[in-house]
């Protein structure tokens, strides 16, 4: 589990195929806290780390993961939003985050207003998720609050703390994001529908 508070950005180093995995090799200020077989969110996926050296630590994403997000879409260099495991006894700063990814969504529209930013992302709704104003909502890992929800498509602000300090600095409009959807919301919504 993890809570969508972004520790730091990390830099893809290198790429390679094993059949349909892909082992992704990250240069991160995380590196030297980190052990093998620790769960790390990787723009909101959760993989788990399989090898580290030095100041580069490598996970693998599978097929399915690969399908599922915006992964398969990295190359050497891209910044990648990282968070490891929460602790029980620590404040829970973001939301309930499982690092489990529902759908990627599209960038839409980027607006500045008065030292913030506004993004929309538009979703595929035939795969039966749902936001709802003032929810909550994880965009590439990050924890954020949903400020306007529509069936296709929702919007989020970004304090100028948040777009300095993760990946959305360097986002821009027709990029796909990862989202993973309000886990309670989820539940709710299955449970409604029996």
């Amino acid at each position: 589990m993890f809570t969508g508070i972004i520790e730091d950005i990390g830099e893809v180093a290198s790429l390679s195929t094993n059949g349909t995995n892909l082992n992704i090799s990250i240069k991160s200020n995380l590196t030297q806290e980190l052990k093998i077989d620790q769960s790390v969110s990787h723009n909101g996926v959760c993989l788990t780390v399989v090898a580290i050296q030095e100041n580069i630590y490598t996970v693998t994403a599978i097929k399915e993961t690969l399908e599922k997000s915006n992964l398969g879409n990295v190359h050497v260099g891209s910044a990648i939003n990282l968070e490891r495991a929460m602790k029980l006894g620590d404040r829970l700063d973001g939301h309930l985050v499982q690092g489990h990814v529902d759908q990627t969504a599209t960038c839409t529209s980027i607006k500045e207003e008065a030292g913030s930013w506004y993004y929309t992302f538009s979703y595929d709704a035939k795969k039966g998720n749902v936001t709802i104003e003032k929810g909550s909502i994880t965009v590439n890992g990050v924890s954020l609050t949903v400020v306007d929800s529509k069936q296709d498509r929702f919007s989020v602000a970004i304090i100028p703390f948040t777009y300095k300090h993760t990946n959305f600095y360097k986002l821009k409009v027709g990029d796909s994001v990862n989202v993973e959807f309000d886990v309670v919301g989820k539940y709710l919504k299955r449970f409604l529908m029996k």
